[in-house]
């Protein structure tokens, strides 16, 4: 045998040629079939969701019969409560509620912000909400000559002598060139975040900012703002886009605007909250994490339907649909419903320390707080260790996601998630289309009206299929 060997050299090369290529081709079968299994699965997920999906019924719930969610009220407390039961009604392995203090803001009797006559203008009520965490007025309100400005710099010129004594009006609009209307709206919001104490260091009385919004209409947009204890806390509202360009034409055609503000709004102290959790535990490993969540809070205008109970509901479908399936997790699979996005992050933080404390790895991590509207995909970051061997074979993903309109990129991912960035965990971001997100985005406008059944059902069957792949295959 040895001498038939060493005297065929050719048959030896086409022996171990042929069984090579057996062997690819047995590798190539099995790779075709598991892609064959994923792929129906896939198909189960969405089949499920379009024609017994729960989210649009949930959604419903919580915007009509609890309404707006702020932290520290009684309807976010009561939104912990109807969560927790439903997820626990669901029969997953656990259901729990995690504590965390939150701020407790309130805005009070409806703010009343004018435009005073003068100089042959006539007065005019503007669109206005207190921006969160805002002080309140004199109550005797106050009144005061406005100055516009768009950059930070014409801030800085115009300096003490320019400002002191005046109301500053900030009037930078998002940049509607831009195609990402997220990025337009960074481009925008530092002065609603900022704008009052850097106002405040030059000896401003107040600061009314232009709406960071879209769409040109009488919505003012709410939202946070942060004071720098080293100057003083002076009054804080929004605008609506349409009062902003009637300010603006007025402005340039160079009279001297007076405006009155009325502010009722309130600091309290914090108060206990909670995040709700719920999971299925995994069969291989329990303490590596999938993560799908959204933010159980909402600002106190409308009902808190795309920001974000849209996400709130996605995510609790999630698990329902999986469950419903009968699929058995090799990861631990884990609801999480954020108490306190919106003016703290306190749920984000709490669930950190969580995490640290039971000495768990969160695997991937997909929040869902873009709205509910038609899917687009997902964005990825994280550590280097995991982020770069995990986007060499995202291409295999993302031809099972392909065909329900889904693509992958490189991008942020979710504020309550963001916390966990040390842990060097996978941290996604579900990304539906977003050019209406920012007409509705904290006012009085974001109703449930305003949400398509079909497109959040869709939504919660996207991230459904990518938890499905992400504990399949890992990173």
């Amino acid at each position: 045998m040895e001498n038939f060997w060493k005297f065929s050299p050719g048959l030896v090369r086409k022996a171990i040629t042929l069984g090579v290529i057996l062997t690819l081709s047995k590798s190539a079968i099995a790779q075709s079939a598991s892609r064959n299994t994923d792929s129906l699965f896939i198909r189960n997920i969405f089949t499920h969701a379009l024609t017994q999906g729960k989210s649009y019924t949930w959604l419903e719930h919580l915007t009509k019969q609890i309404g707006h969610r702020l932290s520290g009220s009684a309807s976010a407390a009561k939104a912990e409560n109807w969560t927790f039961s439903v997820l626990d009604s669901l029969g997953l392995d656990q259901t729990m509620k995690l504590p965390c203090m939150v701020p407790h803001w309130v805005r009070g009797k409806a703010e009343k912000v004018k435009v005073l006559s003068k100089g042959g203008v006539k007065g005019f009520d503007l669109h206005a909400l207190a921006l969160g965490g805002s002080v309140a007025t004199p109550k005797s309100g106050l009144q005061a000559e406005i100055v516009r400005v768009q950059q930070w710099e014409e801030l800085d010129k115009l300096g003490e002598k320019g400002i002191k004594g005046k109301i500053v009006y900030y009037s930078r609009a998002m940049d509607q060139s831009k195609l990402r209307t997220f990025e337009a709206y960074g481009g925008a919001v530092d002065q609603r975040v900022f704008g009052a104490s850097r106002a405040a260091k030059y000896g401003a009385l107040g600061v009314i900012v232009r709406s960071v919004g879209t769409r040109i209409d009488d919505f003012p947009h709410t939202g946070t703002l942060r004071y720098d204890s080293a100057y003083a806390l002076i009054p804080a509202a929004a605008i609506s886009t349409r009062d902003a360009e009637k300010l603006n034409a007025l402005l340039q055609q160079g009279h001297k605007l007076q405006v009155s503000m009325e502010m009722h709004c309130e600091t309290l102290p914090d108060v206990p909250a909670n995040s709700i959790i719920a999971e299925i535990k995994g069969s291989e490993f329990p303490n590596e994490v999938v993560l799908v969540g959204g933010h159980l809070d909402s600002w106190d205008v409308g009902e808190g339907a795309h920001d974000d109970g849209a996400g709130v509901v996605q995510s609790m479908e999630v698990l329902r649909i999986l469950h419903q399936l009968g699929y058995k997790p090799r990861h631990t699979i884990r609801c999480v419903l954020f108490m306190n996005e919106e003016n703290g992050g306190r749920g984000g933080a709490s669930y950190y320390q969580y995490v640290r404390e039971k000495k768990e790895f969160p695997l991937a991590s997909i929040e869902s707080d873009a709205g509910g509207f038609t899917p687009r995909g997902f964005t990825f970051e994280g550590d280097a260790s995991v982020f770069g061997p995990f986007y060499e074979k995202v291409s295999s993903y993302q031809a099972l996601l392909e065909p329900y309109g889904l693509k992958f990129s490189k991008g942020g991912s979710g504020a309550d998630i963001g916390p966990l960035r040390p842990l060097k965990g996978l941290l996604v971001g579900y990304s539906p289309d977003s050019q209406r997100y920012f007409d509705l985005h904290h006012t009085a406008a974001d109703v449930l009206e305003t949400v398509n059944a079909r497109e959040l059902e869709l939504g919660a069957a996207s991230m459904a299929a990518l938890v499905y792949l992400l504990d399949l295959y890992g990173l």
